[in-house]
């Protein structure tokens, strides 16, 4: 894998995101300190992660969202058949990926 740069898309996503996580811990009055060691991962990357770092772990992300109480709300968020088109194309098969 090289080390090609996100688009503008994600980047802004991230930012988005960072600063939505950052809300919601403030919201539940809740320090950075606290909220990093309920995720199990470092204050810095609590700080990268609120700044919008598009290059954190997706496991550090979704950690800080266990810990603000927020994981099955982007799960549910992320959920084709949460959608018209999911629901539509329910009882259709999908192609199943054979692995070898």
């Amino acid at each position: 894998m090289g080390s090609r740069q996100p688009s503008r898309a994600v980047v802004a996503a991230a930012q988005d995101i960072g600063g939505q996580l950052a809300t919601w811990r403030k919201l539940l009055n809740l320090t950075a300190a606290q909220v990093a060691d309920r995720a199990g991962i470092a204050r810095g990357t609590l700080s990268k992660i609120e700044h919008g770092d598009a290059g954190v772990s997706f496991a550090a992300v979704l950690s800080t969202c266990s810990a603000l109480g927020v994981l099955d709300r982007v799960v549910d968020a992320t959920d084709p058949y949460e959608t018209d088109l999911g629901r539509a194309r329910a009882d259709q098969a999908l192609p199943q990926r054979v692995r070898r």
